[in-house]
């Protein structure tokens, strides 16, 4: 099996159990190589879309994990040894990580994590395995948003921001926003409204076979913001169009429950 370990931070603990973890794989029968010294996000692809790697190894955060997702040219199996603070991402802590491949072979059985595509005015923009944020430029200013939902007026509404989240986000920034927590095996859009100016504009859940339009009615510099990586301004009365990617991200099946999973992380906060 060919392996790639992904490292983003320059730490030197970090790069140490990288290492160590590859000289383990190899003489487990398999071919690793490390990623870059430091992953960052100028770079344009992690490795050719004609030769990917079998299986990517990520150490690190949540953060490293969605840019890692990003620099796929093509998604391949992907599991995550968490280095971060939580780690909602990462099913493996690093003490568990080498009994874990010692057990581990061909064929990978992989969960595939839905992804939201994004366009502004018909551009495509890029994909968002948590979320894509709309925020003005100008702090303490309020946006207004327009949303439709398969060509029909659903709500219009002033606030903050706007997250649109995936499922696999729901753990993310829209939970802290007041979201539910999704299971991740749902394959819809949350859109979360951020400090809304009326209470009774609350978070959607809407199916992703849905088309989902969402207009900016304001004056206000505002930006797009997909998965902390990807930022784009946005024009008065721009729309950006959300749907289902057709490249979902493979996360690897480590025989975890996702509630229990999320239930031992939030003990952590």
């Amino acid at each position: 099996m060919e392996i790639l370990i992904v490292v983003r931070i320059e730490d030197s603990r970090i790069r140490e159990y990288a290492n160590h973890l590859s000289n383990h794989l190899t003489k487990l029968g398999h071919t690793v190589r490390l990623g870059p010294e430091n992953l960052h996000k100028e770079q344009k692809k992690l490795f050719d879309s004609l030769s990917p790697p079998d299986l990517v190894v990520v150490v690190g955060g949540d953060g490293t994990i969605l840019l890692t997702t990003q620099l796929m040219p093509v998604q391949v199996p992907l599991i995550g040894v968490n280095w971060g603070e939580v780690g909602f991402l990462a099913d493996l802590e690093p003490e568990v990580a080498f009994r874990f491949f010692d057990h581990f072979s061909l064929p990978i059985k992989t969960e595939p994590r839905m992804r939201i595509s994004l366009s502004i005015d018909g551009e495509y923009i890029g994909d968002a395995l948590n979320e894509a944020l709309i925020v003005t430029d100008r702090p303490a200013k309020m946006l207004k948003f327009l949303i439709h939902i398969n060509g029909v007026v659903a709500e219009r509404f002033r606030a903050d921001g706007l997250l649109i989240s995936t499922p696999t986000g729901s753990t993310a920034y829209a939970m802290s926003a007041g979201g539910p927590i999704v299971d991740p095996r749902v394959e819809g859009f949350l859109m979360v409204p951020l400090a809304p100016f009326m209470l009774s504009n609350r978070p959607h859940l809407i199916d992703s076979s849905r088309t989902v339009k969402v207009t900016l009615e304001a004056e206000k510099p505002a930006k797009l913001v997909i998965d902390g990586q990807i930022i784009c301004h946005i024009g008065e009365m721009s729309t950006i169009d959300i749907i289902r990617s057709t490249k979902p991200a493979l996360f690897v099946d480590a025989g975890q429950n996702f509630f229990e999973k999320i239930n031992r992380k939030l003990k952590h906060l």
